[in-house]
């Protein structure tokens, strides 16, 4: 898992298509999904690490492109 994209397919293998048109609060929605797999033991730790790293630093690239526009 090294992407968003890899991120989305874990959760459509379980069934959860997460789209909102926002990008934040898309990768948001993720994190508590993948959360919740992990609470429930669906997926492994390295899974939910992977995923939670992945979306935490889209969301920081975010923050940070979001900064240099304004």
């Amino acid at each position: 898992m090294k992407t968003v994209y890899d991120v989305q397919q874990l959760l459509k293998r379980f069934g959860t298509i997460i789209y909102v048109g926002n990008r934040m609060a898309d990768l948001e929605l993720m994190e508590a999904e993948v959360k919740e797999l992990y609470q429930f033991q669906i997926i492994e730790a390295d899974e939910y690490q992977k995923a939670l790293l992945i979306l935490r630093g889209e969301a920081a690239r975010l923050c940070r492109e979001k900064g240099a526009n304004s």
